[in-house]
């Protein structure tokens, strides 16, 4: 009897085992250690009207200060630097600043804490594997290495034609310059809520600022992005990213991994922005700007009218970037794993129109200025074009006439006629 015991219990372990597996759960046993490693002690909890749960968290515990670089870092509050901006001639579009987000209606964090959205284990669930949490898919690279845009020329860098890779699981349409020592960049970027077919796909609108080898870049990154994935609905989502070594194993969107430092009390990296713009409406945009602090090398994001919102420490974190960034992108990026391939995905650049559809019917980039170090916003001395999947999204930038800055479009809707 008792070894008739002994053989049930086996049993019962075994399958228990199996529909664990079946289920997807032995994969995620440490869900609950990574769930209490993301989410520190609140301060005060603020429930969101959208379902986000955002924790205002002691500015001296977030989760920055998990990163072995970070452990004896000294916060920087404010940045010591203050930016000119050149005057020049532009007819500015008709769009509103869009300076909130959906959780400041429910409430606020009080000083000396900084609001962070909450980690719940159905985000961790959807994740491939916890250490994957909050980064972007690896680059997958063609052999070819090389991307044919057809609708005008390669980038360039006195004059000299640049072969940009071909990525294999990414599109894009970009605005671009490079060859130069840029400590920031800046933009106005028209918001919207495109299409996102899967809910392991994601797109999104933003700045880039990259430098070291095209196999291990560095990049800082802001915009906005829809991304179910990794928060779970389709909702146009203010977002910050970074990477030391091209996405392989390094950074993470947002606060999902420690190394951004975060000091504003009033923004959320994560959450929802709003609202959206709406076609041949009322257009929208946020403005966002990621600039180094000469004294600090701190890499600064600003949000709105110049409001910080918190910095990477690049001394602690990045190498080429310790110095400056040698490649500004503004534009927009596609993740599937279905583009530039048939049948291509459905998801949405921008406003889901293709960029000759122009103010109030595709997304646009105005003030794409970047920073050298005369410290001054400026328009780049030199820009190109970039659309490495043109038949499905497409880039333009648009001069409406003599003496007014170019207003760069960009977006399409992924498969169509031209795309299938």
């Amino acid at each position: 009897m008792a070894k008739l015991n002994i053989f049930r219990l086996l049993l019962i372990l075994v399958l228990s085992y199996l529909s664990d597996r079946a289920n997807g759960r032995v994969k995620f046993k440490g869900v609950n250690e990574k769930l209490k490693q993301l989410n520190k002690p609140a301060v005060k909890t603020i429930q969101s009207e959208d379902g986000d749960i955002i924790d205002c968290v002691d500015i001296y515990k977030q989760p920055a200060f998990d990163h072995p670089a970070l452990k004896n870092h000294v916060i920087q509050m404010k940045p010591s630097f203050k930016l000119k901006e050149e005057k020049l001639g532009t007819k500015g579009l008709s769009s509103k600043l869009v300076v909130s987000q959906t959780w400041q209606k429910s409430g606020s964090c009080p000083d000396g804490t900084v609001p962070i959205r909450r980690i719940q284990r159905k985000d961790l669930l959807r994740a491939k594997s916890i250490n994957r949490f909050g980064r972007k898919p690896r680059e997958v690279v063609s052999k070819s290495n090389i991307t044919d845009p057809k609708n005008g020329l390669y980038p360039s860098n006195n004059s000299t034609q640049v072969a940009l890779p071909t990525i294999v699981n990414r599109s894009a349409a970009n605005l671009v310059t490079l060859g130069y020592n840029y400590i920031g960049a800046k933009a106005d970027i028209n918001v919207w809520n495109p299409n996102v077919a899967a809910a392991d796909e994601f797109t999104t609108a933003q700045i880039w600022l990259k430098a070291g080898p095209g196999d291990n870049f560095e990049s800082l990154e802001t915009g906005w992005t829809v991304n179910p994935h990794l928060y779970g609905d389709r909702r146009t989502r203010l977002f910050a990213y970074w990477t030391k070594d091209s996405y392989k194993s390094t950074g993470c969107f947002d606060l999902t991994c420690s190394g951004f430092v975060q000091t504003n009390p009033q923004v959320a990296l994560g959450a929802p922005i709003e609202p959206v713009s709406s076609e041949f409406g009322q257009q929208y945009h946020v403005t966002l700007g990621i600039y180094m602090d000469p004294q600090t090398s701190n890499w600064w994001l600003k949000f709105g009218a110049d409001v910080p919102i918190g910095y990477w420490p690049a001394g602690s974190l990045m190498f080429y970037l310790n110095h400056s960034s040698t490649l500004v992108e503004w534009g927009g990026q596609v993740y599937s794993t279905n583009v530039k391939k048939t049948p291509h995905t459905k998801t949405a650049m921008g406003s889901g129109q293709f960029a000759s559809g122009l103010y109030g019917n595709a997304c646009f980039i105005q003030n794409p200025n970047i920073v050298d170090f005369s410290m001054a916003l400026k328009y780049p001395e030199w820009v190109g074009t970039w659309a490495d999947d043109y038949y499905c999204y497409t880039a333009y930038n648009y001069q409406k006439g003599y003496g007014t800055l170019p207003v760069f479009y960009f977006g399409g809707p992924g498969q169509n006629p031209n795309c299938p």
